[in-house]
């Protein structure tokens, strides 16, 4: 496990609840698109890799298909046994699965190469459990973020506040890779995956500024670890901006429409 990796297990550490109450209604956005992607149908045998909540394990079992799901953090694993109580869901964590080699038909992963250490190796480990000619379909977030994805860390940077000593700031430069469509389609080759094509995925994410705020006051990913370690002087600054640049976002409702971008991922193996 890199310290990438430990630095994640951390940072999601029993926050499964706050992630479903604040960013999983932004992050289910692509999930019909990747279900369509690798053809789900009756009976198809599908894994989802980092299901959290079990927004895709639920979706994939409304259409029929058998499904397996997996992810590295229990308050996730929870959840997502509620939401697809005909799935199964267990814990696991990348890269390394307990299944058989070819075990399923099409494999999904929403969001999740953004949280492992090793893609290149992540990857890899989805194609072995991959039937020959299956589908993988998976997601992860553009860079440079988009202006809706970058509100919070422009919050952040304008209080002054300091990123956590104990937080890796990012992957080792052999693992890293660039978070852009060539990118996504050479990792994927690299990891042994044939036909891979990518898109780019843009929508505008509508919440009100308070629910917005949710994510990061109760410490959900990077930037909620970043604000929750601050002092309370600095975390109330923190706010003060957030609440000044949400202001480029409200509609005539006060509504935020927040502009975010993501890359879609398809191959074979």
């Amino acid at each position: 496990m890199t310290d990438f990796d430990s630095g994640e297990r951390q940072i999601w550490a029993g926050r499964g609840a706050a992630y479903a109450d604040s960013y999983a209604r932004l992050c289910a956005y692509p999930v019909p698109r990747l279900l369509d992607a690798v053809h789900v149908r009756p009976g198809t045998r599908v894994l989802d890799v980092g299901t959290g909540p079990g927004t895709v394990a639920a979706a994939a079992g409304a259409r029929g298909a058998r499904v397996t799901a997996v992810d590295a953090e229990p308050s996730m694993v929870e959840l997502a046994a509620q939401a697809a109580p005909a799935a199964d869901v267990r814990v696991a964590v990348l890269p390394e699965l307990p299944f058989s080699d070819g075990e399923f038909d099409a494999v999904v992963a929403n969001f999740v190469l953004n949280h492992v250490g090793r893609p290149k190796a992540a990857l890899t480990e989805l194609r072995r459990v991959l039937r020959p000619n299956g589908r993988i379909a998976l997601t992860i977030w553009a860079a440079p973020p988009a202006p809706g994805q970058a509100l919070l860390g422009r919050a952040i940077q304008a209080a002054g506040a300091v990123r956590p000593p104990d937080m890796p700031a990012g992957l080792a430069p052999e693992d890293d890779f660039s978070r852009d469509e060539s990118g996504m389609t050479g990792l994927m080759a690299a990891a042994g995956l044939r036909e891979a094509v990518c898109e780019t995925l843009r929508w505008d994410h509508h919440a009100d500024a308070a629910e917005w705020w949710r994510g990061p006051a109760a410490g959900v990913a990077t930037g909620g670890r970043i604000v929750q370690s601050q002092t309370p002087e600095v975390r109330a600054e923190i706010k003060y901006h957030f609440d000044l640049l949400s202001a480029e976002f409200a509609d005539e409702r006060g509504l935020l429409a927040l502009p975010h971008a993501a890359l879609l991922g398809l191959a074979r193996r």
